[in-house]
Formats: C-alpha cells, sequence, structure tokens
C-alpha cells in the first residue's frame, strides 16, 4: 500500500520558514536576507527517480522566496552515501527526490540536508512548488530496489516501472 503524500507548507509538520533549519539569512549590502539552496536529483528536466543513481542535480538557488539562479552541475560519479558530502560542499540545504534509501537519509539527514522525497515530473515545477508550499512528497518515500532486482530488471534500467519501490 503505498503512503499518502504529503504537501510541504508554510507552517506545521515539516514546514519550510524562517525557523527552518533549511534556511538561513545571509548579509546582503547590509541586510539580512533569506537564502536557501536546493538540489534535484535530475535528468532530462524531471526529478530522476533514484538518488543513489543520479548522474547530475539541478541546484535552484533561493533568495527571499524566489529562485536567483539555477545549474545542472554532475555528481561526479559518487553513489548512495557519498552524493551527501557532495551536497554538502554544495552548500545544499534542501534535496528533492524520487526513491531515496534510508541510508542516504541518514547520511543527509546527517549532513543537516533535509530530504523530500518520492517526488514525480519536472524537476522546475517540483522546486516552484516546493517554494509555493503545494509540493506533493512522500515523507516516507524509500527506495528498496535490492529486494525486486530477480524480477529481471534494475532500478538503473529507465525503461521500467518499480511503481512504489523507487518511483520510477
Amino acid at each position: 500500500m503505498a503512503a499518502a503524500a504529503v504537501r510541504a507548507s508554510k507552517t506545521g509538520p515539516g514546514a519550510f520558514d524562517i525557523r527552518s533549519r533549511a534556511w538561513y539569512t545571509k548579509r546582503k549590502n547590509r541586510k539580512e536576507v533569506l537564502f536557501m539552496r536546493i538540489a534535484v536529483t535530475y535528468e532530462n528536466g524531471m526529478v530522476f527517480q533514484h538518488f543513489g543513481h543520479t548522474e547530475a542535480f539541478k541546484i535552484y538557488e533561493i533568495s527571499e522566496g524566489k529562485v536567483v539562479s539555477a545549474q545542472v552541475v554532475s555528481s561526479g560519479g559518487s553513489g548512495h552515501g557519498a552524493l551527501a558530502g557532495v551536497l554538502r560542499a554544495l552548500d545544499v540545504q534542501a534535496l528533492i527526490c524520487g526513491g531515496i534509501g534510508g541510508g542516504a537519509r541518514m547520511a543527509l539527514a546527517e549532513q543537516g540536508i533535509v530530504v523530500y522525497g518520492g517526488v514525480v515530473g519536472s524537476a522546475d515545477a517540483a522546486v516552484a512548488a516546493f517554494l509555493g508550499g503545494g509540493l506533493n512528497y512522500d515523507p516516507n518515500a524509500r527506495c528498496s530496489h535490492h529486494d525486486h532486482h530477480g524480477e529481471g530488471h534494475s532500478c538503473g534500467d529507465h525503461h521500467h516501472s518499480c511503481g512504489s519501490h523507487c518511483g520510477h
């Protein structure tokens, strides 16, 4: 049974607001502004559905609640747990992704990165929804692909459907 999706909101559980760990202030021209860097697992404009196998992230810089820049960066061939270090080095505070395993989730939490998993669709639309308080995500999204490879496929194969396992 699939877990119910949750909407990110500006108030309530999982809220992102000025008190959230994901936002921080940055001094700019003698005034403090809200600033955040969001990473999205990325492939061909879409949220890539397997965190540990992503080859790229789209990094969005947010200031005062608006996207001020975005760029696609390589994951550097790192996998699973090492990706948390890549994102920390990029000064990311939040990650939007599809499926993600428990180990990667823990590694990201240790780096102070907030995870919004189980997201599908356009990367740009996901970030816009996040900023607007309407991102549909699954706080319990997991990638349990290791349990079903015997079915004749792997989650690294983009031409199949893993259903709720990876979000493919």
